[in-house]
Parts: C-alpha cells; structure tokens; sequence
C-alpha cells in the first residue's frame, strides 16, 4: 500500500477559471502529506500550468472522453477534485468510480440573480469557492495569490522602445466580447492623463483597435497588441509600474504579480462570478451601477440596448488618479 496520496484536479475552461485553481492546487499540495497532485484540462489550456511547481503531472482531455476516463483509470487516483462540475466531470466522476469532492456552481441563484438582477450569489471569490471542494482533504485557504510562472527569459530592451523601459503602465484592452471592452475613445482620453507611457497589450482582435489609441496619442503609447506572445505580454504585465484592464484572461494573470491593477467592468459584473482581483493589496475596481448591469454573466457582442452606459458612462477621474499616484 502506498503511502503518498494520489490527487487528480479537474477543470478544463475558461483561462481565467483555471488561473483561479492555481491556489487549489498550491494548497493541496502543501498541505496534504506526500500528496501526488496531476491535473486537467484542455490542451489549448496546458500553458496555464506549464512550470508550475505545485503539478507533478498535466494530464490533457483527449478527443475521446473514453479514452481521458481510461487514462485517469490507469492511474489509480485516491481522490478527484472536481472544480468543472458538468457533464463530462459527472461522467468522469461515475465511470471511474474514485472518490471525489465537487464545486458547487450555483446555477440556478446565477440565472435568477441575472435575469432579475437580484443579488442571490454571496460576494464571495472563486478561489474561497474551488477551496470548499478541496475541505475534506483537509485544506485551507493560505491566504497568497494565485500562481502563474512566465516560460522563458524575456527583456524589455527586445520588447518596448527605448521611451518605455524606465517605467510604463500596462493597459488590456483586448476581451473576447464586445460589452467587456472601453471604445476606443474612452481609452483614448484616460490614456491622455496619465503620467507614465502607456504599453497597450490585447491579441490581433484588438490591434487595429490599439492603432487608433496610439495614432490619436502619439509616442507616450506603444501598441503591442498582436505583436507579442501571450508569455511576452504576462512578462510586460509583471515589470509594469501598474495596469489597467477588463474582465479577461490576462488581467486575471496579471494578479500573481501584486502591482496596483485597475479592474474595469462593464456588462459584466466580477461579483457574479465571483472574479474580482485576488490577493491583490492594490486594486480599483471601476464599474458603475446600472438597472439593465449585468447583462450578461460573459459577455456579449452588442450591448442589448444600444446605448452601452455601463462603458461610455464610466467616471475616469478614479481610474486616473489611481494610477497616477
């Protein structure tokens, strides 16, 4: 009988849903004696975790449910944490017969709270949530951020002009939905009060979105979007002086580093989900109040009712002075 327990860790999307497991699986595996911990997820996902102290093995869904099934068959895990919870866990969770704790999703008081804008989801982080299903092997919240370890040695000579390697603010603009983002305009003025040059980051979705702020600007911005990796742009994130950003994957990233982050919500609101900076000792969470906010839990590509207040109505004045400390 062996004496180390063996753990598998599930969940499979969104970026920032995993980013929010990297506690979990920190905790379980410090705090549980001799723990094995594997995880998984989708293979587009697996840049998550990759270096990442805390797994001892990734393993990555296949296109056969089968076939991920026989493989976690195959390693004899003592327990499952199932931080997914939808079908194919269930289904997981049935045919392998293992042991296992679930997160409760609450779907029902999210729709409710969505649908009538009722506040029936407790204000409390994912993070708090994901640790419930982790109790019973007798894990606690330690309190620390979540992880991400960048891949590879990066410069700031080889990334930035010259203008913007002696202190920058690091500015997302890039969401995968429309109602997520600022117009162009809304960056624009904010990005034209502040002290610092600007460093804006997103994907090619954004950058023509980023040539506009830039051309309308000038030198005291350089637009980075679609022009670095996805590793290069957490690196830029981690020597920023601080950053700005909306609800996606890379602003959530961008809390494993403990620099000031403007967390700026429009449609969506960070208490639903349960998303809000994490261990973050200097955070601004910009959003305004609105009868017809949230609209949506993740987004949608127009705002339903055409006049997008919860973004064009956003004071800038806290966002500003926050950042120009």
């Amino acid at each position: 009988m062996r004496s180390n327990m063996k753990i598998l860790v599930i969940r499979f999307s969104s970026m920032g849903d995993i980013i929010y497991t990297t506690p979990v699986v920190r905790c379980i595996k410090k705090q549980v004696p001799n723990a094995e911990v594997h995880f998984l997820t989708k293979p587009v996902f697996k840049y998550i975790y990759d270096n990442n102290p805390y797994v001892d093995k990734l393993l990555l869904l296949k296109p056969s449910l089968s076939d991920t099934i026989n493989e976690i068959k195959a390693e004899k895990y003592d327990h499952i944490v199932d931080l997914h919870n939808n079908l194919r866990t269930a289904i997981i969770k049935l045919r392998t017969g293992i042991k296992a704790t679930t997160y409760k999703k609450q779907p029902i008081r999210k729709w409710l709270s969505l649908k009538f804008k009722l506040r029936l989801v407790a204000p409390t982080h994912l993070v708090d949530r994901y640790l419930e299903a982790a109790k019973p092997l007798g894990v606690n919240n330690d309190g620390k951020p979540i992880d991400y370890y960048i891949k590879a040695e990066h410069k700031l000579s080889k990334l930035l002009p010259q203008s913007h390697q002696n202190g920058y603010i690091a500015f997302v603009i890039g969401a995968t939905h429309f109602t997520k983002r600022m117009p162009n305009e809304k960056i624009i003025s904010i990005c034209k009060q502040l002290k610092l040059p600007v460093v804006l980051l997103g994907g090619n979705d954004v950058k023509a979105n980023g040539d506009i702020v830039a051309l309308a600007i000038g030198a005291n911005i350089y637009n980075a979007c679609g022009l670095t990796s996805l590793d290069e742009s957490v690196y830029l994130v981690s020597k920023a002086e601080s950053i700005i950003g909306f609800d996606t994957g890379l602003t959530h990233i961008a809390e494993a580093f403990n620099k000031p982050i403007v967390s700026v919500w429009g449609g969506t609101v960070p208490e639903l989900l349960g998303v809000q900076p994490y261990m973050v000792k200097d955070v601004l969470v910009a959003g305004i109040r609105l009868d017809c906010r949230p609209c949506s839990k993740f987004g949608l590509e127009k705002c339903p009712l055409g006049h997008f207040k919860c973004m064009n109505d956003m004071p800038e004045d806290n966002i500003i002075s926050f950042v120009n400390r």
